[in-house]
């Protein structure tokens, strides 16, 4: 008989690696739990770099794998919470190796995604399923965890931890001038293709420099195509109109400096999440990966969509007649996006979000 998912459960698992910005949509579902069960104990088996980004995260019990350890390091996490049963287990990552990882995890009861969102046969490690949640946003199929469990107060909320240190590290960069966050690249992987050009980035540097006075700050990891993009960008900007913190921060300093930022500007990767994990308002530019499941949730309405023109162009098709989450793995797609689209949704969420001022007590 299949076990019942826990009225009241004491010890709850989360398993969830990567990727940064899934874990910062992550956070809100660990709050709604906290709110229902406030006693509850919360374990969340994470990556190493997702964890150096959230670590200090309020009530969280965090158990770190390495996914470069390969079999050597499950075995360690294995040993590490071989005493250790949990009422239930969340599994919210689609990939084999966190199903196999899974597999030496003591746990009353699973609960992994329905098998329209399941990938790589992940039902199969599973006793319950989430009930269908057609074309969901990642951070509701995050949510949907908390919903199957009973709870019903689902709003956002974040509180992230972000240490004086990492405010300094983040003025000793900035200054104490307004100034926005532009982190232009997507993690280097194959076929990713969500980099927007280095001309475009300047042409939004220039605007924001002479009409609004504001700084751009460019951040990123230390990859050389990272580093490169970020030397590139900057030789075409007047001097003083930005700064190149591409590599030179900790994960901690990026998102100290995007929590001071007036906006941040960045495709679909970490830092426009961490922006909207921090109410920072952010400007996504999306032509490979639909908006509506992955852009910064709070911030959707200023995002600048290609992704149907990206469809029509490359696929041929409709955005309709593709499953949800398809990607479009085109190397010209983000060419699509034309920097005067790109100031016009900058202006708009400059001027919606005028009011707020910015935060430089922070």
């Amino acid at each position: 008989m299949k076990p019942s998912l826990p009225a009241n459960p004491h010890h709850i698992a989360i398993l969830r690696l990567s990727a940064l910005g899934d874990a910062c949509n992550l956070v809100p579902t660990i709050r709604a739990l906290q709110r229902r069960w406030p006693q509850a104990r919360i374990t969340w088996i994470i990556g190493k770099g997702e964890h150096s980004l959230l670590a200090g995260l309020s009530g969280v019990e965090f158990v770190v794998y390495d996914k470069s350890t390969g079999i050597a390091g499950m075995r360690a996490l294995w040993r590490e919470l071989g005493d250790t049963r949990f009422d239930v287990l969340l599994h919210m990552q689609l990939a084999l190796r966190a199903s196999v990882l899974s597999l030496g995890l003591k746990a009353d009861v699973r609960l992994g995604f329905d098998k329209a969102r399941a990938k790589d046969a992940q039902h199969w490690f599973t006793q319950h399923q989430l009930p269908a949640h057609p074309n969901a946003h990642v951070l509701e199929s995050f949510m949907d965890f908390a919903r199957a469990l009973g709870v019903e107060d689902d709003r956002l909320e974040w509180n992230l931890t972000i240490p004086p240190e990492a405010y300094h590290e983040a003025r000793l960069i900035s200054g104490e001038a307004p100034y926005l966050v532009i982190n232009p690249c997507s993690n280097v992987r194959l076929r990713n293709f969500r980099n927007w050009t280095v001309e475009g980035y300047a042409s939004v540097i220039e605007h924001a420099w002479v009409q609004h006075g504001l700084t751009s700050v460019l951040t990123g990891g230390p990859s050389p195509l990272e580093r490169d993009t970020g030397v590139q960008i900057q030789a075409l900007c007047q001097p003083g109109s930005v700064i190149n913190a591409v590599g030179d921060t900790s994960l901690k300093g990026m998102l100290a400096l995007i929590d001071r930022a007036r906006a941040a500007i960045a495709p679909d990767t970490g830092p426009v999440h961490m922006a909207n994990a921090v109410a920072t308002p952010a400007l996504g530019l999306f032509a490979t990966s639909n908006p509506h499941r992955s852009a910064p949730y709070q911030w959707r309405e200023f995002v600048v969509d290609a992704y149907p023109r990206a469809v029509r162009t490359y696929l041929d098709k409709s955005v309709d007649d593709l499953a949800w989450g398809q990607r479009v793995r085109h190397p010209d797609a983000m060419l699509l996006i034309k920097a005067d689209e790109v100031i016009a949704r900058l202006e708009a969420l400059l001027a919606h979000t005028a009011a707020e001022g910015t935060s430089d007590e922070r």
